[in-house]
């Protein structure tokens, strides 16, 4: 899965900027997710699901031609992943995220220093900084190239095994051009772990653990051969 988000301040025209940007992409067969992170209650007051929500609830809301799950809890952007059968990530909102690439829309210039802009790819709309390529409703098909190309998505873990203390620090180099996804320790680890085709971040000694664990329980198998590539497959 690839992925960049929108940021910028309220009526910046980040929801525009996303819902436009999502019909270039998906008219070029590709699969989206979209998350959007708001300040506001996620249900309306008066609708069933919101009476149905209490504290330590889920709530499964099912429809003729959608579906939607209410976590009365909160729940952390890559642990939902797995859930969102996608080729490409957009997401609304997300500042803090340092674990992607992201477009900034800007109401001044001066906005961009709290949006970690070593962060970005471009920005999109009225404002422009000169340091990074700026985009309009008429140029989206060329934002949609870019993000095409240049977009990733890092496991979100923080574990500092990159030599960073964050993601964000391995991410920003990404942009730079100065690494790629693959000086993530994680991204690289040998062992690969996916649920419904996503991949699943794996530190360094996590997958130690869990190598060791199997490789010790697949010794005991006749037909195991050491060294070769062991596939292993079971529904959660």
């Amino acid at each position: 899965m690839k992925g960049v988000s929108i940021v910028g301040f309220k009526q910046s025209g980040k929801t525009t900027a996303l819902g436009m940007l999502a019909d270039v992409l998906e008219s070029r067969g590709l699969r989206l997710g979209i998350a959007k992170f708001t300040h506001h209650k996620l249900d309306m007051p008066g609708t069933d699901t919101a009476w149905l929500m209490k504290p330590e609830r889920t709530v499964v809301g099912l429809g003729a031609e959608e579906a939607a799950l209410f976590w009365s809890h909160k729940r952390h952007l890559p642990d939902l992943l797995p859930l969102m059968p996608a080729d490409m990530l957009l997401i609304e909102g997300g500042k803090r995220l340092g674990w992607l690439p992201r477009i900034l829309c800007l109401k001044e210039a001066g906005d961009a220093s709290a949006l970690m802009p070593e962060l970005a790819l471009a920005t999109y709309g009225e404002i422009s900084l000169p340091s990074l390529p700026h985009f309009t409703p008429e140029s989206l098909d060329s934002l949609a190239d870019l993000i095409t190309k240049r977009a990733f998505v890092l496991p979100g873990l923080d574990c500092g095994e990159c030599g960073f203390t964050g993601c964000a620090g391995l991410a920003a180099r990404i942009v730079a051009g100065n690494a790629g996804v693959k000086d993530c320790k994680a991204s690289a680890s040998p062992l690969e772990i996916t649920v419904n085709g996503q991949p699943i971040g794996l530190n360094p000694f996590t997958t130690s653990i869990i190598l060791g664990s199997v490789k010790g329980m697949l010794s005991t198998l006749k037909g195991y051969a050491p060294g070769n590539t062991v596939e292993m497959k079971f529904k959660g």
